[in-house]
């Protein structure tokens, strides 16, 4: 039995993601008699969760495994939170975590997930009602922190997996967890799939087929997505043109406005979003204050566009603070006002919440300009216009409105002295 070659051929090292069961016992002994594997440097990582009474019992194990395998031993204790998706989610989101904090640049962690594991995710995100992309279940290997994800075991059968560990006298760890039906995998391993198996036999490997077809379709759209994507958005990443939107059929659009809204690291839209964004927001007047917020992110329309971030609070009314410029200076709210590299103004100046009424000159201009107008002239949406700092100096003259808008007086001094304002929201 030969599990399928690392994602790549570097001499990067590979660690085994090593719990002491089965299946990743079998995963450790097939790399460990791996001569290649072995010159890159192989070793296990052992997450030790500390949800049983056995933990430290199962470490050990670990360890001394890997001692009569020759092969060095990491054990890695985490806090599994409780986020309100389940301990098999929670468990999971913590061993990824210590996965991508131990991986060094191009360094490969593998993993024993096999064909069996691949169906039963399968069934799992189809009954969540997932489209291809979720469907695609486990890809053979992913990115992960500054390396890789390996299943190198995804096309062998758990039986194969059995056989091998019998027929070389292999010990592993039963994790008593696992016969909980409460828990969703669970309840598939234990009653479906074998239900599953006595109409048809094959049901693993046609199911762990149907993933990997998935995959491939989700591979095709995502490539199309990323080009729809490219024609709609705007100068600026956070702005999607909603004619672009609009021309797109209304299918490719949930997808384009999905992978807008990952690119920009903001939280995955909720079920319901993309309907609310094609009722409200798309069709919405250029003027209006259309909004849709989920999980501490939101979606403005406004003008010709889409614009998504996290919210900033308006600065606090009548706030106001005393800047030299020598340190970044923080923003009620969050966010900060910094002058780059490190300099400071001739005189300190002030810097406070708008009021109204303000006047500016700007660079090239004898006369002053209102600053409302100015701000609606620059194409600054009127959620930002109210959390802008403003600059002024000792004599209460208006120097700067954030980091956009500049009086010509600060424009040339910060020319003159290889400078640059920056607000960081």
């Amino acid at each position: 039995m030969r599990p399928c070659p690392p994602p790549d051929a570097s001499d990067a090292p590979v660690w085994v993601g090593f719990s002491g069961g089965l299946d990743s016992t079998v995963l450790l002994h097939l790399l460990a008699a791996d001569a290649g594997i072995r010159q890159r440097g192989l070793r296990a990582l052992h997450v030790h969760h500390g949800l049983h009474p056995d933990a430290d019992a199962w470490a050990a194990h670990c360890e001394a495994t890997c001692a009569g395998l020759d092969v060095p031993c990491t054990v890695l204790p985490v806090v599994v939170g409780h986020d309100g998706h389940g301990p098999e989610a929670a468990a999971r989101a913590a061993r990824h975590d210590a996965y991508a904090r131990v991986l060094g640049e191009g360094e490969v962690m593998a993993l024993a997930h096999h064909r069996d594991d691949q169906a039963e995710t399968f069934l799992l995100r189809a009954l969540r009602g997932s489209g291809a992309e979720g469907l695609a279940a486990m890809p053979a290997w992913r990115r992960c922190g500054n390396g890789w994800l390996w299943r190198p075991l995804l096309e062998m059968p758990r039986a194969s997996l059995l056989e091998h560990a019998r027929l070389h006298g292999l010990a592993w760890l039963e994790d008593p967890s696992n016969q909980d039906t409460s828990l969703d995998r669970n309840f598939l391993r234990a009653r479906v799939m074998p239900l599953l198996q006595e109409r048809w036999p094959d049901a693993p490997a046609s199911l762990a087929r149907s993933a990997a077809l998935s995959a491939e379709a989700a591979h095709l759209l995502e490539a199309e997505d990323a080009e729809a994507l490219a024609l709609a958005v705007a100068t600026d990443p956070a702005v999607l043109s909603r004619p672009a939107l609009m021309a797109m059929p209304r299918e490719r659009r949930a997808r384009v406005l999905r992978r807008w809204v990952a690119s920009l690291g903001l939280p995955p839209l909720p079920g319901g979003a993309v309907a609310s964004i094609e009722s409200d927001l798309l069709p919405a007047r250029s003027d209006a204050a259309a909004c849709h917020a989920w999980h501490g992110a939101e979606i403005h329309a406004w003008q010709d566009g889409l614009h998504a971030g996290i919210p900033v609070p308006p600065l606090p009314e009548g706030w106001s603070a005393t800047w030299d410029g020598r340190d970044p200076l923080p923003l009620p709210g969050g966010g900060r006002l910094e002058l780059r590299p490190g300099l400071a103004f001739d005189e300190p100046c002030t810097v406070r919440a708008r009021t109204g009424g303000e006047r500016i000159v700007l660079p090239g201009r004898r006369h002053s300009h209102a600053l409302k107008h100015v701000l609606q002239d620059a194409g600054i949406p009127p959620w930002v216009r109210m959390s802008m700092p403003l600059l002024e100096d000792a004599d209460g003259t208006l120097l700067a409105a954030g980091d956009r808008i500049l009086s010509g007086a600060l424009q040339a001094w910060l020319a003159a002295h290889g400078a640059q304002l920056a607000w960081s929201r």
